[in-house]
């Protein structure tokens, strides 16, 4: 008898459930010889102290959600499937110890694929070459794990499916994004399977699962926090460690050549790769490092000046699921007591305002556009679309950094150069293009674009968040009426000036402002 796809583990031997200490145990902080390896081996270590494998770990099933009518693992099948996609990781990956979990439990094969598609909305090869990177890192992990790695190519809604009869496999785990391309693809593998295979999906991108969080779209982030708050405790665990697979799969994954995988891309080639970033699990550990060691004591004071490297820098890894969110977290939170308030800040950006993204994404389908806006920011700028626009400004010339504004052209070059906008700095950009453009759609549309094109981070839950809060007032409240914005928040240059040294930063990107007739 095959066991279920959603069979609970209480019945199995169940490791205690580690607290995250309040000071990191070996303190790596504290010795200037620790590089990046000591870390990936401490983390290593940490798993193995968490549980030997899935199996003896106590793993909540509400990850969950069983997407097919079948529920068990067919007798005669041949291994179980991972179809990685927005959690391109090995280690501390909800969605893959799952899949394992389901292996161990029927004596089947683990194998794991990511379907490649030869273009994605405005991504770049900057960001195919970040992405595939990193899952060049991820086959060779799978190949010491005895896990097959397999790309697959072209439409998941076809390739999965064919992997699944050709292969035998018995069960298929997913990850989660809330975005409405990746949850197509879903929907057409769950189409496409045969009817007698389970489809399970794993939210392994937030802590606490969206599903879990709430079953509703939140106004803001006051109406989510204390849900994901109170749920905390149960779903930010230690990982165990996804293991050594046991049972070899009966044909071996296709050899893979990475470079002509890139050169067959159907990409923009214009918007090269940034070299201050490395890609993959490894390069994520890195800079979670040097965040912890050199950056976190001033987050909480210096986040929002844009000439101080204070910001973790995380979020090219999270956006491509390298490194684990819920990992961070843990890391961070052991410097708790040396760093209360930069701890806490942190924790409420990467978990609260992430989650709160996920559920706008989630639960209004119109996340990039003004139908998803609430009533009163619609009307507001509909009630000024007529406005008098004191510069105006085409797509071009905001992309090349042509404005007046030598602040906002610094923002954009710093974008287009690096691949990453400071965080604050992305509030005041996307306003503006508000401001210099001749209809709000065209704004939105415009800041989408930019961000989507040149962020290593882009297509990302928070980016169309970003854009929505600054543009359309989402996740804001109203404030002083003005011409152009209505009631939607306003920022301007002589605020900038107040809050942080505007001149140093312009001198650093050299946005040079560009005069000319209004």
């Amino acid at each position: 008898m095959k066991k279920s796809a959603s069979s609970s583990s209480s019945s199995e031997p169940a490791a205690k459930r580690q607290k995250p200490n309040d000071e990191p145990p070996s303190k790596p902080s504290d010795k200037s010889s620790a590089t990046p390896e000591d870390y990936v081996a401490l983390l290593k270590a940490d798993r193995k102290a968490t549980a030997k494998s899935i199996l003896d770990f106590d793993f909540n099933k509400k990850r969950v959600r069983i997407l097919s009518d079948a529920k068990i693992i067919e007798d005669g099948k041949q291994g179980v499937l991972y179809w990685m996609s927005r959690d391109a990781r090995v280690q501390d990956n909800w969605a893959f110890l799952f899949a394992q979990k389901l292996a161990l439990k029927n004596d089947l094969p683990l194998h794991v694929c990511f379907n490649l598609v030869p273009k994605f909305l405005d991504a770049t090869i900057r960001h195919f070459k970040f992405m595939l990177k990193g899952l060049e890192e991820v086959a060779e992990e799978c190949r010491k794990l005895n896990i097959p790695f397999h790309l697959l190519r072209g439409n998941a809604g076809e390739n999965v499916p064919e992997f699944v009869k050709k292969h035998k496999i018995g069960s298929v785990v997913c990850d989660f994004s809330p975005l409405r391309v990746p949850m197509k693809w879903v929907d057409e593998v769950k189409k496409a399977l045969p009817m007698e295979v389970p489809l399970c999906q794993v939210d392994a991108h937030n802590i606490v699962p969206v599903w879990v969080t709430s079953d509703k779209l939140e106004y803001a982030a006051r109406t989510i926090r204390t849900k994901v708050n109170n749920n905390l405790p149960t779903y930010l665990t230690p990982f165990p460690p996804l293991v050594k697979h046991p049972f070899t799969a009966n044909f071996d994954a296709e050899p893979i050549n990475w470079t002509k995988v890139l050169d067959t891309l159907q990409v923009d080639r214009s918007v090269e790769a940034v070299d201050w970033a490395t890609p993959g699990y490894c390069g994520g550990v890195k800079t979670l490092q040097t965040f912890v060691e050199k950056r976190l004591g001033k987050f909480n004071d210096k986040r929002n000046d844009p000439t101080e490297n204070a910001l973790s820098n995380l979020s090219p890894w999270f956006h491509f699921g390298q490194i684990s969110v819920q990992r961070a977290i843990l890391t961070v939170k052991k410097y708790g007591k040396r760093y209360s308030e930069s701890v806490a800040s942190f924790c409420e950006e990467a978990i609260v305002r992430r989650e709160l993204s996920d559920n706008f994404c989630f639960h209004n389908k119109n996340y990039d556009n003004l139908k998803g806006a609430y009533d009163w920011a619609r009307k507001t700028l509909d009630d000024h679309r007529k406005d008098k626009r004191v510069y105006c400004y085409s797509r071009e010339e905001l992309e090349t950094a042509k404005t007046h504004d030598d602040l906002w052209n610094s923002a954009q070059l710093q974008m287009v150069k690096e691949g990453k906008m400071h965080g604050f700095l992305r509030m005041y950009w996307a306003k503006k293009i508000l401001e210099w453009t001749k209809t709000p759609e065209e704004a939105l549309e415009t800041a989408i674009y930019l961000n989507d094109r040149y962020s290593l981070d882009g297509r990302d839950p928070n980016g169309y968040v970003g854009c929505m809060w600054s543009i359309a007032g989402i996740h804001d409240q109203g404030w002083k009426e003005r011409e152009i914005f209505g009631k939607i928040r306003y920022m301007n240059y002589e605020g900038c000036k107040r809050k942080f040294n505007v001149n140093a930063f312009v001198v650093r990107y050299g946005g040079k402002a560009h005069r000319r007739s209004k």
